[in-house]
């Protein structure tokens, strides 16, 4: 059975969908899947055992010059890519209009979505042969995994939903010495933790003997990882790496703390114990999904500026020493 995934981002949005494809992939011998998916993301979908190949789009580009000549080409070349296969099953978890118009709705296949009461937008249901309905008061890992079963026609598994990727990692994080990651970087301001407050945690973690990697993806981030490792020698900038380096390095991590940001759900994946720090977002339905995921949120605020780094670190403590904090998704 050939199946097409229609989930282009965002980056928590994709590593949310691959639980879904290891319970197909227990359910079903032998099925095998192809993926379209934003060019920035195109290196996560490869990580999967079940995924064959992977089809970038670039919608989010396109639309700036949408009618040049070089876009026009490259839109084309993207239609015969994905035309190119007849499917079993074309499965829309992404329930967006431009998703559903632009990519479901040209598959070869009968297309599976969620029906207009479970769909993020409920017009993009109007593109589907098949509308399921998923509930909405769950996790976005289990939305994802019911619409995968109905689609597919298996019972979703009741056990926590299986990544499958970090064996993925596994060659490149052997005979390491020890070490932590800060995430310190996410595109909106309000879900920053304030600079000071990274550096009394650094501070703090100066007895450990513990390294900490701090990862950057854009110059403004490299100039906050520089002044965050400023006049302290256990800290390393990393240089600008790929998703897929970025991945490795974080597959090797002793334990992560991290603001909420894609890099977040990425350790999630990788089955990292990860500290995610939480102001104003609520973690219940989009949170760190899977082992070892804790989030440590301010009392009766929802500024991160309200959380100390003390705080922080006695909830990383236990990790440092090689151990599970006492309790996960729990405030501070």
């Amino acid at each position: 059975m050939r199946v097409l995934i229609v989930k282009t981002s965002s980056m928590g949005d994709v590593l949310h969908t691959l639980p879904a494809l290891t319970d197909a992939m227990q359910a079903i011998p032998g099925i095998r899947f192809d993926w379209v998916v934003e060019e920035g993301f195109v290196q996560i979908p490869g990580w999967h055992p079940a995924v064959d190949r992977v089809i970038p789009v670039a919608i989010r580009r396109w639309r700036k010059a949408w009618f040049s000549s070089d876009i026009r080409a490259e839109r084309e070349t993207f239609r015969k890519l994905l035309t190119a296969v007849r499917y079993d099953a074309v499965i829309d978890a992404q329930g967006l209009v431009k998703s559903a118009a632009l990519v479901t709705r040209l598959a070869q296949g009968i297309k599976h979505g969620m029906d207009w009461n479970s769909a993020r937008e409920p017009l993009a249901s109007l593109f589907y042969n098949r509308r399921h309905a998923v509930a909405k008061q769950q996790h976005a890992v289990e939305r994802t995994r019911e619409l995968f079963a109905k689609s597919l026609g298996y019972t979703r598994p009741s056990q926590t939903g299986d990544y499958a990727i970090a064996q993925h990692f596994l060659a490149d994080t052997q005979n390491q010495p020890p070490y932590l990651v800060f995430l310190h970087a996410t595109t909106r301001d309000d879900k920053h933790w304030q600079e000071a407050q990274w550096r009394e945690l650094i501070h703090l973690m100066a007895g450990t003997g513990l390294k900490i990697k701090l990862p950057w993806g854009a110059p403004h981030e490299e100039a906050r990882a520089l002044r965050l490792a400023e006049g302290f020698d256990n800290v390393e900038v990393l240089p600008r790496l790929s998703l897929e380096q970025v991945a490795n390095v974080l597959a090797g991590a002793r334990g992560v703390v991290s603001v909420d940001t894609g890099l977040s759900h990425l350790t999630a994946a990788l089955d990292r114990p990860n500290i995610t720090l939480y102001g104003p977002t609520d973690p219940g339905l989009i949170g760190g999904y899977g082992k070892n995921q804790f989030i440590c949120r301010p009392v009766d605020s929802s500024s991160l500026a309200a959380l100390a780094a003390a705080d922080v670190f006695a909830k990383l403590r236990p990790l440092i020493d090689g151990v599970a904090p006492a309790s996960e998704n729990s405030h501070v």
